[in-house]
């Protein structure tokens, strides 16, 4: 089912009505994934979505038929905070076609921010052209290793990477 809905997934602007479905993705996400601390309670993440995420820029969601197969929120300076799919729907392109919408949003550059643990983020992203700048020792609420990526329209040269 997952790559048929690849093939109809339709990226669009997320309205309120989607914002429990992409909280429960990420709630999902947190839940199944070991190294990941569950630093909120459920109830704080939707809450958190509805006053923040969705009120501080664009979300797009994929919407495969009425089913929100995955998200990108993207803020008003160019980052992608949160880029989650539903299990179901990884591996088929979803990541990609939401990454390639907030790159033409975008225009010319995007950066964010993922996990040392998460090698498989690292992968997607460094496919899809970004590189890594800079790496933190865990200063941020759950307290992980971070990596800042960035992409640009025109590729990043030696002395900028």
């Amino acid at each position: 089912m997952s790559s048929a809905c690849a093939a109809q997934a339709r990226c669009r602007d997320a309205d309120l009505a989607d914002m429990e479905a992409c909280a429960d993705i990420f709630n999902r996400w947190v839940d199944a994934t070991a190294w990941m601390p569950r630093v909120h309670p459920v109830g704080d993440v939707v809450r958190h979505y509805r006053e923040s995420v969705f009120a501080n820029g664009p979300v797009i969601v994929a919407d495969c038929g009425g089913e929100i197969a995955g998200f990108l929120a993207l803020s008003a300076d160019g980052f992608v905070t949160a880029l989650y799919l539903d299990e179901s729907h990884r591996g088929v392109g979803i990541g990609t076609a939401l990454l390639r919408e907030a790159k033409k949003r975008a225009k010319s550059e995007l950066r964010l921010w993922t996990f040392e643990h998460d090698t498989s983020a690292q992968r997607f992203y460094e496919r899809e052209g970004f590189v890594p700048v800079r790496r933190t020792g865990g200063e941020n609420e759950e307290r992980l290793p971070g990596i800042l990526y960035h992409w640009r329209a025109e590729p990043l040269s030696g002395r900028e990477a």
